[in-house]
């Protein structure tokens, strides 16, 4: 990755103070809540005794979907391109209708902790544990990419770069308030702090927009017709859809078409928001399942909105960087990944620039309950059982540490492999969640929908799953060629989304190979309506 430095002059006393009165205010909620709610035994530390309401499970689910990726990515992504990022909500939507129809549902009326406890009636034990851990290696990946990018601006108003080792403390830093405020009072302090959250970056993110309209001096009729217009080599700023067939051909390559929204982002919705504990957990808390049904609809409508605030900044820094006739002025601009920064650092008022950089810090928070309760339910208490709660209750505190350690590591790692020539910071962290989520729809599709699949078959599909995505990685598939002497092929021509349909469809075959326990099939776990 690249260590270029921003200016960070204007990063005042009043900028830091405001950056530490928001570090503290998180803090001091989570210990307020934890004394208010007194956690009493490790189902009320995970799941918050199932008494959240509905919006607030809502407004978390949108804090957890979306991540410092939405508020650096977001704006980069339509600052180089256009507006067909939004159209992935339309899988999205069509995830959250299944789900709610079929999947949360049948996790109430069974009465579990983790989704992949409903797995022990399929796949006995074995699918059990190893969908956690398979949940746990994939959220590594993910909320570590998350960290990464959220240490990003932490190491540019640090130190003033994003050199390796900066990044590497930054990262320790992002990594221990998220510790720290997970520890304090479970899953309940995380989903209200996950609302002030939403409160901070998405106000960061409309005062934005107020003072870009306030530097492009031209009228916003001029605006709009320059971003409708087409520009070198490619098309209108302002375009929404596209269907991939536009050079005659389907185009594989093409990460938001309207064939990836029904296909691929319709899966990856349905993994993020049923298969993966991180919000399936929030979705537990409701009092009932169709209250939780309802959350997951509105966070993803919500949701939408939220997205097109960040895609709008893009648009309007594209003008205000690239369009000096409109803007009044002509302003220097940097690479994309760090636009929206530049933007922050360069012209924001003192105070108001250290609210932007809370914002973004908000946005990069990675909750750790979730690891820790599918460990403790699903991995641990399989080799100790009959333990006292208490035991539980300790070792799920221990637990946010350890992944709080974990998630730090990799996202360590990330730094050596993020490259910003080769994709955007949005679809880095899309893409390293498709490793965990290919096998987990194989064995849940397989479970929720037919009558086969085993013990072996499930453990078989998830590391199908994860071989898949692995082997299409472009720079997995390029070693692999080069040393079957196959220099010819090239790169792998599939976005993302068509790596996870790929991975899914592998996974699901092979999950299906394996014979049902003697003794017949249990009933389809899945069934319709969102009942109470």
């Amino acid at each position: 990755m690249t260590t270029g430095a921003l200016n960070l002059a204007q990063f005042t006393a009043l900028d830091w103070g405001v950056l530490v009165f928001y570090f503290v205010v998180v803090l001091s909620l989570g210990t307020v809540i934890g004394l208010v709610h007194r956690v009493r035994g490790s189902r009320d530390y995970f799941l918050a005794a199932r008494a959240m309401p509905g919006w607030v499970v809502a407004i978390s689910v949108l804090s957890t979907a979306q991540s410092a990726a939405t508020f650096i990515g977001g704006p980069g992504q339509s600052y180089a391109g256009d507006l067909t990022y939004l159209s992935s909500n339309i899988g999205q939507v069509i995830a959250a209708l299944i789900l709610a129809w079929a999947f949360i549902p049948a996790y109430y009326r069974a009465g579990v902790t983790t989704p992949y406890e409903l797995l022990e009636s399929r796949f006995g034990p074995t699918g059990r544990v190893a969908t956690s851990i398979t949940y746990l290696v994939g959220r590594i990946f993910s909320s570590g990419s998350r960290v990464f990018i959220g240490a990003l601006p932490m190491s540019l108003v640090v130190f003033g770069d994003t050199s390796p080792g900066h990044m590497a403390a930054s990262i320790g830093i992002v990594t221990v308030v998220g510790t720290l405020y997970a520890l304090l009072g479970g899953i309940r302090s995380v989903i209200w702090t996950d609302v002030l959250q939403v409160g901070v970056y998405m106000g960061s993110a409309l005062l934005a927009i107020v003072f870009l309209c306030r530097h492009i001096e031209a009228p916003i009729g001029d605006v709009v017709r320059e971003l409708a217009r087409p520009v070198p080599g490619g098309g209108s700023k302002l375009t929404l859809f596209r269907t991939g067939f536009e050079s005659g051909h389907y185009d594989f390559t093409q990460q938001y078409t309207l064939v990836t929204a029904f296909i691929g982002f319709t899966l990856m919705g349905l993994a993020s928001y049923g298969m993966d504990q991180d919000l399936v957990q929030r979705l537990l808390t409701c009092r009932s399942a169709r209250k939780g049904a309802w959350s997951v609809i509105n966070g993803v409508l919500v949701g939408i909105p939220a997205v097109a605030v960040f895609l709008v900044i893009g648009l309007l820094l594209f003008v205000y960087y690239q369009r000096p006739e409109l803007a009044g002025a002509t302003h220097a601009p940097g690479g994309k990944e760090k636009i929206f920064l530049q933007y922050i650092l360069d012209t924001m008022p003192s105070g108001i620039t250290g609210l932007m950089m809370a914002g973004l810090f908000a946005a990069g928070m990675a909750p750790l309950t979730s690891m820790s309760s599918s460990f403790v339910g699903d991995v641990y208490k399989r080799f100790r059982p009959g333990e006292s709660d208490e035991h539980y209750l300790r070792l799920g505190r221990w637990g946010v540490v350890g992944f709080g350690v974990l998630l730090g590591l990799f996202a360590c790692a990330c730094i050596g492999w993020y490259d910003s020539n080769r994709t955007t910071l949005i679809d880095f962290a899309l893409g390293v969640m498709t490793f965990a989520y290919a096998g987990l729809l194989g064995v849940f599709f397989t479970a929720m929908f037919t009558r086969r699949g085993s013990p072996a078959s499930c453990v078989a599909a998830l590391l199908t799953g994860f071989v898949v995505i692995a082997l299409t990685e472009p720079a997995v598939w390029r070693s692999l060629t080069l040393r079957l002497g196959q220099s010819d092929w090239g790169d792998l021509p599939l976005a993302f989304p068509w790596r996870l349909t790929l991975g899914a469809a592998v996974s699901t075959a092979v999950c299906l190979t394996g014979s049902p326990r003697r003794g017949g099939p249990p009933k389809r776990l899945a069934a319709s309506g969102t009942g109470e």
